[in-house]
């Protein structure tokens, strides 16, 4: 696949790619207990990493900011980037045993998943400085994922300084994020981000409580995504002290439709990223995103939507 070209200004992503190893089961299997797949499906993962070839997919170049290593797992996900379009900037090149891998079982009726992965956590220890300033040159959006945190916090510092929009994926605290947060415009959380000791928002105003807090650490809008439920958001005027609080709603699915939950807030990200560099409001963009990831979730993996709705993957 060739590369959309970047004259028109592309996104640059930073952070995880995995390589997974997805299996569809009829019931998780218990201790000691042997369950046969129905199928088996191998790829690249990880919410930097998919946001990224999202983003192609839709039709906006992508430069993808992360740690893929050396060795034989390293160069089937390296691969797989490739395929999709992805421009890659390999932190660790050639460094074996960096790339972590997800082992992936997803229960048929439900799409529910269940996760073993060995995280992020030897990248992150291999990659400690920021990447070059280079790679964000052409750039319209950064996408940042909270993963390899040092050179997040230094390609987010350097986007702010260009007045290039920095946007997070706020899948879980991190060691690193208060730091990360200081340099970014745009925060998406999931349902399961809070910042330390804090405890899980119950009510509607917890979690505006919540939003209020990770503002205040610097970006200037923040939703928090609920699974099917309604995607709330607080969103600060540029230059002005009000707030405006609103909420995106998911299109709503008929029962049994969801077939695959695996990479649906990845979707949203990257999706919402490319609506950005396009031009559209964080809002507009948010809604684009949730849409994608409502429609993602009626196939198999974080990307298997793309064809089967004939999203006409960008080259």
């Amino acid at each position: 696949m060739t590369r959309t070209a970047w004259g028109s200004g592309g996104l640059v992503c930073c952070g995880l790619t995995t390589l997974d190893v997805q299996q569809t089961v009829e019931a998780l299997p218990g201790p000691d207990e042997k369950v046969v797949a129905e199928d088996l499906h191998v790829t690249f993962g990880g919410p930097a990493a998919n946001a990224a070839a999202v983003a192609v997919a839709l039709g906006v170049p992508a430069r993808l900011v992360t740690a893929l290593g050396g060795g034989p797992l390293a160069d089937v996900a390296r691969a797989g980037l490739a395929d999709a379009g992805v421009e890659v900037v390999d932190l660790a090149p050639a460094r074996p045993g960096v790339l972590p891998v997800s082992t992936v079982l997803v229960t048929r009726a439900t799409g529910a998943r269940a996760v073993a992965s060995v995280n992020g956590a030897r990248a992150e220890v291999v990659v400690a400085d920021g990447p070059a300033a280079e790679v964000l040159e052409g750039a319209a959006a950064v996408l940042v994922d909270g993963h390899l945190p040092g050179a997040a916090t230094a390609l987010a510092r350097a986007a702010r300084a260009e007045g290039v929009p920095v946007l997070l994926d706020g899948g879980s605290w991190k060691p690193g994020t208060d730091a990360l947060l200081e340099h970014v415009d745009l925060a998406v959380l999931s349902a399961d981000f809070r910042p330390p000791a804090a405890a899980a928002p119950e009510r509607p105003e917890d979690v505006d409580a919540l939003l209020d807090a990770v503002a205040a650490r610097g970006p200037r809008f923040v939703a928090r995504s609920a699974g099917a439920g309604p995607v709330r958001v607080r969103a600060a005027t540029p230059g002005a002290a009000s707030v405006h609080r609103t909420s995106v709603r998911p299109a709503h699915l008929l029962p049994g439709a969801v077939v695959d939950t695996l990479g649906a807030g990845d979707v949203l990200h990257g999706a919402m990223a490319a609506a950005l560099v396009r031009g559209a409001t964080p809002l507009v963009a948010l809604a684009e995103g949730v849409r994608c990831a409502t429609l993602s979730v009626e196939h198999r993996g974080a990307r298997g939507w793309l064809g089967a709705r004939g999203v006409a993957a960008a080259g």
